[in-house]
């Protein structure tokens, strides 16, 4: 079960596991693989491009006469065997967005969860005493001081959407120079980064935002 911890690093007990990331989903690697892919796909600007030799300008000339120089014959020194010349199946604009319908991404997202939540590697942070005001406060927190986080895996910080201005905010900045750490919202978190990190802490309002939202999703 995961446990629930105050600002000040200190087990305070263990919360349930919600139903929906109790159950296994080893059967879902395929989709997970398929929403990372989108995931990361999907942000690619595509603006890659080249000229083909009828693009390239110049070369309408043909270089030397067909036979009798010795030479290989040309027709253009825009053809791609020249330099400055047009490029063979080279790159041109397209979009890499990959499409995924509604219910293989939540099936993703609740399986890369779930997985997290068996391997407790999932913790809850009690933010109703927030008074963290420096990164050695977080890297306490986290790992027991800042140079305890050699041996300690890379956490990923996630805060409701409805906290950004009261505990957000503050997470950003006192933890923006904390390496191995990453800090999101709940309405921003995806399944890469779920997978990325090794550690989630969630505060108790992200966990419960997220539950609800992926069972509205079910129904």
């Amino acid at each position: 079960m995961p446990a629930l911890i105050d600002v000040a690093g200190k087990i305070k007990g263990d919360e349930p596991v919600p139903e929906i990331f109790a159950t296994e989903y080893g059967d879902k690697l395929n989709a997970i693989f398929r929403a990372v892919q989108r995931e990361r796909s999907s942000p690619r600007a595509g603006t890659a491009s080249t000229l083909h030799r009828d693009e390239v300008r110049g070369g309408g000339k043909k270089p030397w006469r067909q036979k009798g120089t010795g030479r290989a014959r040309q027709g253009s020194i825009r053809s791609p065997q020249w330099r400055h010349g047009g490029v063979v199946f080279g790159p041109k604009p397209r979009s890499y967005v990959s499409d995924l319908n509604k219910k293989e991404r939540r099936i993703a997202f609740i399986a890369a969860l779930a997985d997290r939540f068996q391997k407790d590697a999932v913790t809850f942070l009690d933010v109703s005493e927030f008074n963290l005001t420096k990164t050695r406060d977080l890297a306490a927190l986290l790992y027991g001081g800042a140079k305890a986080r050699k041996d300690r895996p890379a956490t990923l910080l996630i805060y409701a959407q409805d906290e950004h201005g009261s505990i957000g905010e503050k997470l950003h900045l006192i933890g923006r120079n904390l390496q191995g750490v990453g800090i999101t919202h709940a309405g921003a978190l995806d399944v890469k980064d779920v997978l990325k990190f090794s550690r989630l802490v969630f505060t108790t309002a992200a966990c419960d935002e997220i539950r609800k939202r992926l069972e509205r999703g079910a129904s």
